[in-house]
């Protein structure tokens, strides 16, 4: 499967939207102070000549945690395969039009951005589709279900990162703490860093794809939901969360995109990682249907500018670990930086050092002053919002999310092949493995493209 091409005017709707978009970011720019524009177009950043016009694409569930955040902007499209979670969403915003079909949705000619928070084996068709479109992104993690779909998705990006922005819907990154840990890292606290590792505990049970169960309600459109995935029987065990579907292939990666997207992002925040040239794995017994609840993935990465060569390690469900080399781990998930001089522990909140040597405790290190500090965020969804508006630039763009969630994937095929796999991560490619070579994609229905 190839990269998608760079976004030109004859994908539907771009020229319309890149002229918009090049009006908002002007009129930010204009409202820090300029006066460039005429006395009425432009009265602050709630004036209607600044203003997205936003599609939300699945409203239900997590979608409707967005529904404040694009409150002030103007909502012009909905899209759910659940009439009832559709027809909720339009009590809030009653002037959108009303669609089933992302894809169908996505050629509404008005649309500027697009918050994604549908299933998990739709991210990356949504994404790319309205990439090619000119469209900003907000997409809820995980940004694919493969390794391919990762890198598809990021390349896209790369090439039009001068006209959207983007944003995965890691939110736990709004928090202080991630920055906390990343100067402590920078700053020697650990010394110099050996392995980071990072765990989340959750676990399942399931051990195949549910059976039939019926036929789906009228108000659902199963086939929709299924989308690009191979069909499979309706079940309504499917439904009514994320832990009832994300732990089977077809329709997402179980923990290593879940909440592995929210605590490896401690880590990556941290190391600056790039792509691994190695991973390997191993956890429950490799099965067909579903991702492996026990799970342990390490990763090599190469020397930088900053720190040597280090791995990376994730471990999820049983197999998370109660110690590191004695150092106790935070419950429920979190993160590990094991320097020469110090450990550091943090979870999404908070951070404690475990100096090697007890006796000089962590002399070696002198946190930085506040003013030096990496200033905040702010709101993780209003940072994606301002930056359609502005400079562009989020914390978790697809550059960033997307080498991530590509290495976690990596893990994955590591785990279902059995062997340590050696990745080409220019090419795209496992050097060493044929079978793991052809698991970085997957299967799609016929009809469905992910580069639309």
């Amino acid at each position: 499967m190839t990269t998608s091409p760079n976004a030109t005017s004859h994908k539907p709707g771009f020229a319309r939207s890149v002229g918009r978009r090049q009006f908002l970011k002007s009129a930010a720019v204009a409202g820090a102070g300029l006066t460039i524009l005429p006395s009425g177009v432009l009265a602050g950043p709630d004036a209607p000549s600044n203003k997205l016009n936003v599609a939300l694409i699945g409203v239900g569930g997590r979608g409707r945690a967005h529904f404040g955040a694009v409150g002030g902007e103007n909502v012009v499209a909905l899209c759910d395969v659940n009439a009832p979670a559709l027809a909720a969403a339009a009590k809030t915003f009653s002037d959108a039009k009303h669609y089933v079909d992302w894809r169908k949705c996505l050629e509404q000619k008005d649309i500027d951005a697009v918050v994604c928070s549908t299933t998990d084996h739709t991210h990356a068709f949504i994404s790319n589709w309205a990439l090619n479109r000119g469209m900003h992104v907000y997409c809820e993690k995980p940004l694919a279900n493969c390794v391919n779909e990762a890198r598809v998705v990021r390349a896209n990006y790369l090439k039009n990162k001068d006209k959207v922005a983007t944003q995965v819907g890691m939110q736990r990154r709004s928090s202080p703490n991630f920055d906390r840990v990343r100067e402590a890292v920078l700053d020697g606290a650990v010394g110099t860093l050996k392995h980071a590792h990072v765990w989340g505990n959750r676990s399942h049970g399931q051990t195949a794809y549910l059976p039939a169960g019926g036929d789906p309600p009228a108000h659902l459109n199963y086939d929709l939901w299924i989308g690009p995935s191979p069909m499979h029987p309706y079940n309504s065990g499917y439904f009514g969360g994320c832990l009832r579907w994300n732990m089977y292939w077809d329709f997402g990666s179980w923990q290593v995109g879940d909440m592995g997207s929210h605590t490896m992002d401690l880590a990556w925040n941290a190391i600056d990682a790039g792509r691994a040239t190695s991973a390997e794995a191993h956890g429950d017994p490799v099965n067909s249907d579903v991702a492996p609840s026990a799970l342990t993935m390490t990763f090599e990465h190469p020397a930088n500018d900053w720190r040597p060569a280090i791995k990376v390690s994730w471990y999820q469900g049983s197999h998370k670990p109660n110690n590191i080399d004695g150092v106790p781990t935070a419950p429920g998930h979190g993160a590990l930086f094991a320097g020469d001089k110090a450990c550091l522990v943090a979870d999404f909140g908070r951070h404690e050092f475990f100096p090697r040597d007890k006796a000089a405790g962590m002399a070696h290190y002198k946190p930085r002053p506040a003013e030096e500090r990496i200033p905040p965020i702010g709101g993780f969804q209003a940072q994606w919002v301002n930056a359609c508006k502005g400079d562009l630039k989020t914390c978790s763009n697809f550059d960033y999310s997307g080498t991530m969630i590509e290495q976690l994937l990596l893990g994955l095929v590591a785990f279902r092949v059995g062997k340590k796999i050696q990745y080409d991560g220019t090419a795209g490619r496992v050097t060493n493995n044929a079978d793991a070579d052809a698991l970085l994609s997957r299967k799609y229905r016929e009809g469905w493209k992910l580069d639309g």
